[in-house]
């Protein structure tokens, strides 16, 4: 390979590790989970944690905890190799059954987190008197209703029986 076609391929692997990482941050995930599940998928063989915070210009603290929380989500898995001490990632086997199930779960968190600020603002709304003339008391209470409607529905869509099947046999 030329010196021209490395400086290339580092340079697209530094492109997409970005847009992972702004893919997840507008997931609200996190930036630092991207990139590093960025780096990991684009990488090979195994890679360190150090080796991963010093490609990323991050801290080894902050790879670890990203590293966690992508091993929760079953996006990685953490591999040992005999006679060292040093944390090493590798993609999950099930890559793409992961991701969805991972998409999936993340979802339904932020579902469930409206859904709560939704419950928190009806019990606000309760104490609030009818008196104001401009009628925005009854307008929010209209749009809360409304949102908790649309809260019920995204849940019966996510827990749909199809859903479930196709989160278990990983097969879309």
């Amino acid at each position: 390979m030329t010196t021209k076609e490395i400086d290339t391929v580092g340079e697209i692997r530094a492109r997409l590790v970005d847009v992972a990482g702004r893919t997840t941050q507008d997931l609200g995930l996190g930036r630092i989970v991207g990139q590093v599940m960025g780096y990991v998928f684009l990488r090979e063989e195994d890679c360190s944690l150090e080796e991963i915070a010093e490609e990323l210009e991050l801290s080894k603290a902050a790879v670890s905890i990203a590293g966690r929380q992508l091993e929760s989500l079953r996006l990685l898995e953490r591999v040992w190799k005999k006679g060292d001490r040093r944390s090493y990632y590798r993609t999950a086997r099930h890559f793409g059954v992961a991701v969805q199930q991972g998409l999936l779960r993340v979802v339904r968190d932020k579902v469930a987190t409206f859904g709560a600020e939704l419950d928190r603002a009806d019990d606000m709304l309760a104490g609030v008197k009818n008196g104001r003339k401009d009628g925005s008391v009854e307008f929010l209470r209209s749009r809360v209703v409304r949102g908790k409607r649309l809260r019920k529905r995204a849940m019966q869509l996510l827990d749909s029986p199809i859903l479930k099947l196709l989160e278990l046999t990983g097969t879309w």
